[in-house]
């Protein structure tokens, strides 16, 4: 009776010994349990992604990599040509000191497509003309390419002065002389410098029509008629061997009738 007793007492208060053995043995099986699939989690398949499919799944779509959901997006085999870069003709001019910075400008302008005429103007001194001279004659680029050339008989200019306008009219015969097929003249001084490159400036007129004209060219002057056609103006470069400002005279002359008046902006 006492064996009993003692019996359902421990039944009904086990003891810590005995509530420890209860639950060792599924704390060990699932142990096992856990590392057999912590160790099927680290094997993959042939082609490198995990071996279980849950597994994959997961991280698939938790993945934290932009990357994973980029799509590749499919091009053309075969693109259109690019068209073909133009031509681009310039006059670079200098006067007295600039021949330092003439070269320096040609240099950053410079490119195989284009054409070049460079001038130094007859205040500059016969030594500095002379080698800027050499400088274009000896340079193995400009010498391989002969699309360097220099107005040797120098010309006296007058800015805003006519000798201006005919500086750049014997510039521009020249570039027509050695070759017509440029698409576009630019005028600059020896103080300029490019701001881009002329890859890049080549590239972008590629895509501009060759007869796009950037003057605003029109015989429609109106108030220039009486502040630019009338007044009269004196060159000293047109008569003087020392450069001298352009000077007005208090007589207006009438418009002229044997032909029209044209500006450009």
């Amino acid at each position: 009776m006492k064996r009993l007793k003692s019996y359902y007492m421990n039944l009904r208060h086990p003891q810590p010994q005995t509530m420890e053995r209860k639950w060792l043995f599924p704390l060990a099986i699932g142990s096992i349990v856990s590392l057999f699939l912590l160790f099927l989690s680290t094997l993959t398949s042939p082609d490198g992604s995990p071996f279980l499919p849950f597994y994959r799944s997961i991280t698939a779509s938790n993945s934290v990599f932009v990357e994973s959901k980029l799509h590749v997006i499919p091009t053309p085999s075969t693109l259109p040509p690019p068209p073909e870069p133009p031509r681009l003709a310039y006059l670079i001019s200098g006067s007295n000191g600039d021949g330092k910075m003439l070269r320096r400008t040609l240099l950053a302008l410079y490119h195989p497509r284009n054409r070049y005429v460079v001038h130094l103007d007859l205040e500059s001194s016969p030594q500095e003309r002379s080698d800027l001279y050499r400088f274009v004659s000896a340079h193995p680029v400009f010498a391989r390419f002969g699309n360097v050339k220099m107005i040797t008989k120098a010309n006296l200019v007058t800015y805003r002065g006519p000798t201006m306008v005919a500086n750049t009219l014997h510039a521009a015969a020249i570039l027509l002389r050695e070759g017509p097929d440029w698409d576009w003249f630019i005028n600059l001084s020896a103080s300029d410098y490019p701001l881009v490159t002329q890859d890049d400036l080549l590239h972008t007129f590629s895509y501009l029509p060759r007869d796009l004209n950037f003057i605003d060219h029109t015989s429609n002057i109106g108030w220039k008629e009486y502040q630019r056609a009338k007044p009269i103006i004196v060159d000293p470069g047109l008569y003087m061997t020392k450069k001298a400002d352009v000077f007005w005279v208090t007589q207006r002359r009438s418009v002229p009738t044997a032909f029209k008046l044209f500006t450009g902006i």
